[in-house]
């Protein structure tokens, strides 16, 4: 028999199998499949919105040359091509941040670093691609949303930031898949011993000479495999400096030691006397006798 009808022989003798994986399979794929949706349904409504206001500039601009009459409009703003042009702006300031956000989580935390190297690695194409990309949004950035632009400066950075986004997707999937299959297995293991140390040095039940030594750990770990930037090294002392604070609190004052009240002055007889006689007045004068 070949090995054809082997393998077909066997799944018919195990055709419910097909009852156990066929979900986990088909879900799976059903995820994968409503993420990318969700991702190109976000990127078409940002385009369609972008054109719109593009399409209310060009408006505007024809209005203002006297091509043809604006439309009337209850609501309608004085300035409708400056309005237009500042929500574009704005829509687009608010993406611009967003994806350095996400991007500087990969290139502040240590951890991250270790666990995806090639976000941080210039020598990877596609980090490289986004990098590029990056530095072109930032320099074609206006300065606010109230600048005075172009209609083709704004169409250039919409163009911008799209790529820009567009960059960081794809180097962030391919850094994911890639994580530290790029180093050798020494390499690795040294990576691992990092990712280990680093746990040390932020761990509140470490005592503080723990710490130091596993941060110290860390830097020669990851020397000559991943160059840490000056922010990421300021960003990991401050959180160690913060554990080992957060395990010396200030000491508490303590107590003032209290004062032993004087004990009283002893009574004598003679004082008692004097007490009682106060207290049932002033004494009878005295009879003088008569001549």
């Amino acid at each position: 028999m070949n090995p054809f009808d082997q393998a077909l022989q066997w799944f018919f003798e195990h055709w419910w199998i097909i009852f156990i994986i066929g979900p986990v399979v088909g879900g799976a794929f059903g995820t994968v499949s409503r993420s990318l949706e969700r991702g190109a349904k976000r990127r078409h409504e940002r385009r369609m919105e972008a054109l719109r206001l593009k399409g209310e500039i060009k408006a505007a601009q024809l209005a203002a040359r006297g091509r043809i009459a604006p439309q009337a409009s209850a609501q309608a703003a004085p300035h409708p091509q400056e309005n237009a042009s500042k929500e574009l702006l704005l829509r687009l300031f608010a993406e611009h941040d967003e994806i350095t956000a996400r991007w500087l989580d990969y290139e502040l935390d240590v951890a991250k670093m270790i666990a995806f190297p090639a976000m941080s690695d210039g020598r990877q194409p596609l980090t490289a691609a986004f990098l590029r990309a990056k530095k072109i949004a930032d320099a074609l950035r206006p300065s606010s949303a109230d600048a005075k632009v172009t209609e083709q400066q704004i169409s250039d950075y919409l163009d911008a930031v799209g790529d820009y986004a567009v960059a960081f997707e794809v180097a962030e999937k391919d850094a994911r898949r890639l994580r530290d299959s790029t180093f050798t297995d020494d390499e690795r293991k040294r990576l691992e011993r990092a990712q280990h140390m680093l746990k040390v040095a932020v761990d509140q039940s470490a005592t503080a000479a723990e710490r130091q030594t596993a941060y110290r750990r860390v830097r020669e770990e990851l020397d000559g495999l991943i160059d840490l930037s000056d922010a990421a090294v300021a960003n990991l002392e401050k959180k160690v400096a913060l554990q080992l604070e957060s395990n010396h609190p200030a000491a508490a004052e303590p107590d003032p030691i209290p004062r032993a009240e004087p004990d009283p002055i002893p009574r004598t007889a003679q004082t008692r006397a004097q007490d009682r006689r106060a207290a049932s007045g002033p004494a009878a004068p005295l009879p003088h006798p008569e001549p």
